[in-house]
């Protein structure tokens, strides 16, 4: 929110309080707390009719500090608040009578801030002897607004090439300088400033990110009201945040989702493709096979079998129940599926329908959320008189579990929770939550509540969400995809810059609907798409009105599916040890090129391409005819398709069929890939080739291949690769397509001269 106009003057009838000198400072065991005065302090008299915001640092962890700034603090904490994880930090404080400079430090790790006790107002957070960020003279304010509601901002300096991600997935500008972003979600698709998975949560490329405390209702202004600084503010009379230090974007990433949450280990099968019914199209029993029947006679690898929302009666939602007309004997056609070898997902929503028996049933027993009158909230939008489960009572979470585990002993595998946007704020809560506050997080405890069941069902690894709504934490509940992209070259770019900037919030795996989700993609659209989808963490095949079958399309977008789907599956011995990185440490599978090469000024900015874990870099083609411009940071790439070779720093322009796209290994990497194309979970270190991708003298690296590692080191001319654990044999091959060397035994060390 903007409170000012211009530099000089605020919007008319809003009147900012700020700090203006340092009353005193108090030392607790772990916490500084300082007092500042609105005014300047000349008098006794000047204590007396005038306003004191307290400002107090703690820490919840090492190299992450706390800063709570209050007005009056005699308000009611209704919740719901994050539920963060605290570790005892190394912390010192020191009081400002210590230090002849006038400054009081608080340090937690390798972060301090200084906090100026004589003149204006000046706290500097710095690591390692750098200033990362500072509040000055103009950055806390205490905000009365025209209509006499308050708020509190702080504004955190930013610095020259300063470049700030994040903020959720956002699919405007990747770099967020310059926009006006609030914390709100809505159901708005890709192509608008509205998100579905909003995160108060900004990453910096100076080593830093900043976290708002605050589940609600959040405003930031990054460069945008003042060119200087991040501004953010919430409505009230306090406002917390945290600035974790890195020193990397990775490092930023490791210690917020420490704090936050990692994200959960998903099942194997997970990262195979994904074919969904669509959403509006006709289907019953004998299309649904079909098009599995289809895919296996053109050998197209498929893991997983999604049923959109009609698996229902159409104003039945939700009901849980299979719909007689089209899917008489749900039990049976799970059991067929299943035969296959396919996992099943259905598809559910946090909404009870009027016409849904849930309705009266969640309604007596106070399940559904409610009016300050007692009446239950209603409304006609998505579906006729629909209601909303309280998640915030317990039984109710039971009760909406109960139908779930039902589904799951008919053979459901997964749920796709879709929606949980659209959450009123003129209602009562069972817990008493506050509405402003519950309104993002609500898909936090719907997608808990669904990952919840089947975690307890499957067991902890196998379970998986297909969710769309999100907010801080909800990296904890995987997957997430994009949500309702238009079926454009244009909107594949877009879904890409939202990937990027949930990456850049915490997120760990991420999918999107291959070929758009609205209109009918033509063949070209379709087809680029699938390498994109395919390079992902997770792909599925979905759309609105239109089936998404590859031969919908053309006999070459067959080809192409199939290439990408057995290309990603030879991929799973990577894929897996990144999946296990993302849940071990908190690093996305899908890394915007800041979050790898953080010292690359030309690495900053680029939305258009993306790292897959640290050693494939993937450039989509957004064209028609192929012209793709690919970034290439310092070192020999080599194509993972065709062995060429490429000499970065430097933009490179290519043109690519539709069976190709550009995708070069990082140089000095080692990248296991795996015997198998037909199936995601298979035994990843049997027959495994390790790519020995130009590595540089003194190499000494390990890779994790399932249960098995391979040291690999490299001494002048010789490389030599020691096998620990692997119960198979394997191979080592030179860069792509050249010296290939057998291990012919489990436990042999190869030695090759490159």
């Amino acid at each position: 929110m903007k409170f000012t106009d211009g530099y000089w003057q605020h919007l008319p009838g809003v009147t900012v309080l700020r700090p203006r000198e340092i009353a005193d400072v108090v030392v607790g065991e772990d916490t500084l707390t300082v007092h500042a005065s609105t005014v300047p302090l000349t008098s006794r008299g000047d204590t007396l009719n005038k306003a004191l915001v307290t400002v107090t640092f703690h820490s919840p962890m090492d190299d992450v500090i706390g800063v709570r700034i209050e007005h009056h603090r005699g308000g009611v904490d209704r919740g719901p608040s994050f539920a963060l994880n605290r570790t005892p930090a190394d912390v010192k404080v020191v009081e400002a009578e210590d230090a002849a400079d006038g400054v009081a430090t608080f340090r937690a790790g390798a972060l301090t801030a200084r906090v100026s006790t004589r003149g204006a107002w000046n706290v500097e957070f710095e690591a390692d002897g750098k200033v990362l960020t500072s509040s000055t003279a103009r950055s806390v304010g205490v905000v009365t607004d025209a209509r006499g509601d308050a708020y509190v901002h702080e504004q955190l300096g930013l610095g020259v090439r300063e470049h700030v991600y994040g903020l959720g997935e956002r699919f405007g500008a990747f770099v967020k300088n310059g926009q006006s972003v609030d914390i709100w979600n809505e159901d708005g698709g890709t192509a608008s400033e509205q998100a579905y998975k909003n995160v108060p949560f900004y990453l910096s490329d100076k080593g830093y990110g900043v976290f708002v405390d605050h589940p609600g209702r959040v405003s930031f202004e990054v460069g945008s009201e003042a060119v200087s600084r991040t501004q953010f503010s919430v409505a009230g009379e306090s406002l917390e945040y945290y600035v974790i230090h890195g020193p990397t974007p990775k490092d930023v990433l490791r210690h917020y989702t420490a704090l936050t949450g990692r994200p959960a280990q998903v099942p194997a099968w997970s990262y195979g493709l994904w074919l969904s019914t669509s959403f509006t199209t006709q289907y019953d029993e004998a299309t649904v096979m079909s098009f599995v029947d289809g895919m296996a006679e053109r050998g197209l690898p498929l893991s997983v079998f999604h049923f959109d929302c009609f698996w229902m009666r159409a104003y039945h939602w939700t009901d849980f129940t299979w719909d007689p007309a089209t899917f008489p004997d749900p039990e049976g056609l799970l059991a067929r599926l299943h035969a296959k070898g396919l996992k099943v997902c259905v598809w559910i929503n946090p909404y009870i329908a009027q016409r849904s028996a849930l309705f009266d049933e969640g309604r007596a027993a106070g399940y559904l959320v409610t009016r300050a009158d007692g009446s239950v909230w209603q409304t006609d939008q998505w579906q006729s008189g629909m209601g909303l489960v309280d998640f915030t009572n317990p039984e109710a979470v039971a009760w909406y579990q109960r139908y779930l585990r039902h589904l799951m002993v008919q053979g459901v595998d997964a749920f796709k929770t879709d929606f949980g946007e659209r959450i009123p704020t003129d209602v009562v809560w069972h817990d008493g939550s506050d509405p402003e506050r519950m309104h993002n997080h609500y898909t936090h405890l719907y997608n808990r509540a669904v990952f919840d069941v089947l975690e307890a069902e499957r067991g902890e690894g196998e379970a998986v969400l297909f969710a769309r709504s999100a907010t801080a934490g909800g990296q904890q509940f995987p997957v997430h995809w994009g949500g309702d992209s238009e079926s454009t070259f244009v909107s594949m770019a877009e879904t890409l810059r939202g990937g990027l900037s949930l990456a850049s919030s915490g997120f760990g795996y991420w999918s999107h609907d291959i070929g758009g989700f609205e209109g009918k993609p033509d063949a070209a659209v379709f087809k680029r798409w699938l390498a994109f989808g395919l390079l992902s963490s997770h792909s599925r095949l979905h759309g609105s009105d239109s089936y998404r079958v590859p031969w919908a399309f053309d006999e070459e977008a067959v080809d192409v599916a199939r290439l990408f789907t057995r290309l990603k599956l030879s991929l799973m011995p990577y894929l897996g040890r990144l999946g296990q990185d993302a849940h071990a440490s908190g690093l996305p599978v899908m890394r915007p090129m800041v979050l790898e090469f953080p010292d690359d000024p030309g690495a900053a900015t680029v939305d258009t391409q993306y790292m897959l874990g640290e050693s494939l870099l993937v450039a989509p083609v957004f064209t028609a005819e192929g012209d793709v411009d690919v970034y290439l940071p310092e070192g020999t790439w080599t194509s993972l398709l065709t062995g060429d070779q490429v000499t970065g720093p430097r933009w490179v322009r290519e043109r690519h069929g539709y069976l190709s796209v550009p995708l070069y290994v990082r140089p000095d990497s080692v990248l296991p890939v795996g015997a198998r194309s037909d199936r995601p979970d298979y035994a990843w270190a049997d027959g495994v080739t390790l790519h020995l991708v130009e590595l540089a003298d003194g190499h000494r690296s390990v890779t994790r291949v399932g249960e098995a590692s391979f040291v690999v080191t490299r001494e002048g001319s010789t490389v030599r690769v020691e096998a620990r654990g692997a119960s198979a044999p394997w191979r080592v091959e030179v860069g792509v397509g050249g010296q290939v060397v057998d291990a012919a035994v489990p436990d042999e060390v190869v030695e090759i001269t490159v």
